[in-house]
């Protein structure tokens, strides 16, 4: 981590009171000033949604709304750590590309159909809801993804959303914005919507060019360590004797 990045750069974490008895308790408790080393912690209270899976997507998606004196942002999902100086991941997948959006693909679904087959194959949530956005965005002009299509969009219609860098351009910031419309509007499965909402704002917004790197998922598993979600702790059955 550079010196001018620990100068410029805001870590901010978001825990809820939980979590944050939890690193308290492991030995990662604040300082006076509400940090754990380079880290910021924001305690959040009176949450929108009783769906943490949903209420995190605030934060994820509207940090243009949190942040609005920031030109940039870095999301990593708290399975994530950062491994590698936030300056050089924007100069790389931003800078570089003259991107305002960049995003992983997804490691080996890139339809949405599939998406949608594996959500409801690991009971990811209620299938009538799935079906529900999934038929809405087919009458409104989703279709499959044809990786042998020339003039694709995208070389992906499946996003791994964990690692998100954004610059908070105008267009930028109205994609988070629709995009966090159908997780509020639908399920909080984010990859569902990502495709349709990227070629609706494309489609409705034929002269204003949003430029988004998708790049590979190697990429964004070089500059991150994967720490896997924890299991709620299930107290074992009491002892009959």
């Amino acid at each position: 981590m550079s010196e001018y990045s620990k100068k410029n750069v805001c870590f901010v974490m978001f825990v809820d009171e939980e979590t944050l008895s939890t690193l308290s308790k492991e030995g990662n408790a604040p300082d006076d000033g509400g940090f754990v080393g380079l880290w910021k912690l924001v305690v959040v209270k009176n949450l929108p949604y009783t769906d943490m899976r949903k209420t995190g997507k605030v934060p994820k998606f509207l940090s243009h709304r949190l942040f609005p004196s920031s030109r940039y942002s870095i999301w990593l999902d708290s399975k994530l750590r950062l491994a590698t100086d936030p300056m050089l991941i924007i100069d790389h997948f931003l800078w570089q590309t003259g991107s305002e959006y960049a995003i992983s693909n997804h490691y080996t679904r890139h339809c949405v159909w599939d998406e949608v087959l594996q959500n409801k194959r690991l009971n990811k949530y209620n299938d009538t809801a799935i079906d529900e956005q999934f038929s809405f965005y087919q009458s409104d002009g989703l279709t499959k993804f044809d990786p042998s299509d020339p003039n694709t969009p995208l070389p992906s219609y499946v996003p791994e959303g964990s690692f998100i860098v954004r610059a908070h351009t105008p267009m930028s910031n109205l994609f988070s914005c629709l995009w966090f419309n159908e997780v509020d509007r639908f399920t909080s499965r984010d990859q569902l919507s990502f495709a349709f909402t990227f070629l609706k704002l494309k489609r409705m917004n034929p002269d204003k060019p949003f430029h988004l790197n998708m790049f590979k998922d190697c990429e964004r598993r070089s500059l991150v360590k994967l720490f896997h979600h924890r299991e709620p702790y299930v107290p074992p059955p009491p002892k009959i004797s």
